[in-house]
């Protein structure tokens, strides 16, 4: 057996739940024993794209974890980063034209 956490946070709450798992424990089983699903319902384990320690894992039902490891569920987001650097750029090229 070994200790890894699994976390999950909104902009308000966030939540981190301390589980003992097997040593050939998956991202996915992990998530599923720590039960964080209870706590937010709205986290659904088969299409969430989680990760380890800030790094993505494209397979969590194949992704070993090593003791002490914190799996990370990712919400998603709420708009596309590339296309807001677009907008705040058109939008301070505007305003320097005096256009705004």
């Amino acid at each position: 057996m070994m200790t890894v956490e699994v976390a999950y946070a909104l902009p308000d709450e966030q939540k981190i739940v301390s589980v003992q798992v097997s040593e050939n424990c998956t991202v996915y089983e992990a998530v599923i024993q720590s039960r964080i699903v209870e706590y937010f319902p709205e986290i659904d384990p088969d299409n969430a794209l989680m990760g380890v320690f800030g790094k993505a894992v494209k397979d969590p039902k194949s992704a070993q974890l090593h003791a002490g490891d914190r799996v990370e569920i990712y919400r998603p987001l709420l708009a596309d980063p590339k296309e807001i650097r677009a907008r705040k750029a058109a939008e301070k090229a505007k305003a320097e034209k005096g256009e705004g």
